[in-house]
């Protein structure tokens, strides 16, 4: 499913991802980590694939349409499990 949000959004939320999870949303997707990268806003496409991250400039750092919001529905579950666990 598509999800439009703004590129500040995205990079936040990898930011406040503890350490590990890319590792872990990697592997639960049978992908590269650098894949899982490439989605919260890398450029290394020597290890990693595109995942449908669309960037269009604007403002709040522009905007983000994710063609599939599987990796950001994942990344929002792990910073749920974490607050619940606080």
């Amino acid at each position: 499913m598509t999800k439009t949000i703004s590129f500040n959004e995205l990079r936040s939320l990898k930011d406040r991802l503890p350490d590990g999870s890319m590792h872990q949303i990697a592997d639960k997707l049978n992908t590269t980590v650098q894949t899982v990268r490439n989605y919260f806003g890398g450029s290394n496409y020597d290890f990693g694939k595109n995942c449908g991250v669309h960037i269009e400039p604007g403002p709040d750092g522009g905007i983000v349409v994710l063609d599939d919001s599987t990796i950001y529905d994942m990344a929002v579950e792990i910073l749920q499990e974490q607050q619940v666990a606080d």
